[in-house]
């Protein structure tokens, strides 16, 4: 098993154990870490670093966070560590073809969907909306044009019938890990296999915007409720009740015949409501008023049922 000379460019929490994976195989050595920019966080705006930043400081390792990987600086320096690989996991910024080919052996990429099905920025949360079955990790080799390169490995997981994207990036993240690792083993050993991806096959994942929170009670239950899922824990779906807009946070799908219009409130009790969909109905589990934190619906019913339709 050859040894081999690794730069990690990653930022958020999903890259952390694809990160650890790489520190502790044993053909790696990490020889820097790239991840972004510190940006203000919280109610005070403080400047604060990544999840990666804080893992590669607990390690030792010497950070890069440059502005921008496009920028000659940044490119020169990069280039001049003379690295065997660049492993990226949801670094946050499109690499110039003179980073991508810098190394060695070139750049791979921890992706969380079973390539070629949602290339992009936001493939757990498309996963989910869809209602896909599966998904997984690809681990494929980065080339100029977006989740394109042949893949090295994938591995796949069940997408649960209650799965959120919370619990459904945690899960993947964890996965991420265990694909490097095997992925990094088939690199040492000088055994790695490529498939290419089948264009034929490619959807695209296109980052969430705020029109893609906004609940139409015109869908049907069943679309809402993995919208609504898959935006949980955050950003979270919006959704309006009369004049009232509230973050839903869980809410399940209630068998439905009647044939009120879609957005009336059908139940409205201690514990109970349930709204009217385009095909069935949904009853909310948690909400989150604007400007305040998540709750039941029994404690938004006690302090908001007055301004619900009636």
């Amino acid at each position: 098993m050859r040894q081999l000379d690794v730069i990690f460019a990653g930022t958020p929490a999903f890259a952390v154990p694809a990160f650890e994976a790489l520190c502790e195989h044993p053909a790696v050595t990490v020889r820097a870490v790239y991840t972004q920019p510190d940006r203000p966080a919280g109610r005070g705006q403080a400047l604060r670093g990544s999840e990666v930043k804080r893992a590669a400081l607990a390690r030792g390792l010497p950070l890069e966070q440059p502005a921008s990987m496009r920028e000659a600086d940044a490119i020169e320096q990069f280039v001049a560590r003379r690295c065997d690989l660049l492993v990226v996991a949801a670094y946050g910024q499109i690499l110039p073809a003179a980073v991508i080919d810098a190394p060695r052996l070139g750049t791979i990429n921890v992706h969380a969907s079973l390539l070629p099905r949602w290339r992009g920025a936001a493939p757990i949360q498309r996963a989910l909306m869809a209602g896909d079955t599966h998904t997984g990790i690809t681990i494929m080799r980065v080339v100029p044009k977006l989740d394109a390169g042949p893949m090295l490995l994938r591995i796949a997981t069940p997408i649960a019938a209650d799965e959120t994207g919370g619990s459904l990036h945690d899960r993947l993240a964890a996965l991420g890990g265990v694909a490097l690792r095997e992925a990094l083993d088939a690199i040492a050993a000088g055994e790695v296999r490529e498939e290419p991806q089948d264009e034929a096959l490619v959807t695209y994942a296109r980052k969430i915007e705020r029109a893609d929170r906004l609940i139409d009670w015109h869908d049907d239950a069943s679309t809402i409720e993995r919208r609504i899922r898959a935006l949980s824990p955050a950003p979270l779906a919006v959704a309006t009740l009369g004049e009232l807009s509230v973050n839903i946070v869980a809410a399940e799908r209630v068998m439905d015949r009647h044939t009120a219009a879609a957005g009336m409130l059908m139940a409205v009790g201690d514990d109970d409501l349930v709204v009217r969909c385009g095909v069935d109905a949904l009853r909310l589990i948690r909400v989150q008023p604007a400007g305040k934190r998540a709750m039941s619906v029994r404690e938004f019913l006690n302090g908001y049922r007055r301004q619900l339709p009636r």
